[in-house]
């Protein structure tokens, strides 16, 4: 599952990065998105991009092509 499948109110659990996604990488890496974190899905614009997502205690704004790169676990 990755990220941009996720619904507002989901929480899940960063597993890596998908094949592809080596542009996305090194930027999601530096602003915290690393395998283990958890992570919080608060909103998503009417057009479906970006989808804000709480992280280590901020808000981060990601664009549908960065979620289409992160791989994620749904959490209860």
């Amino acid at each position: 599952m990755t990220l941009k499948e996720l619904q507002v109110g989901d929480r899940a659990r960063i597993n890596g990065f998908l094949e592809g996604g080596g542009a996305y990488r090194r930027k999601l890496l530096a602003m915290g998105l690393t395998p283990g974190a958890e992570i919080h899905v608060t909103r998503v614009a009417p057009m479906g991009d970006p989808v804000e997502i709480r992280v280590r205690g901020f808000s981060l704004s990601v664009r549908k092509d960065e979620a289409a790169a992160l791989s994620v676990e749904k959490l209860p």
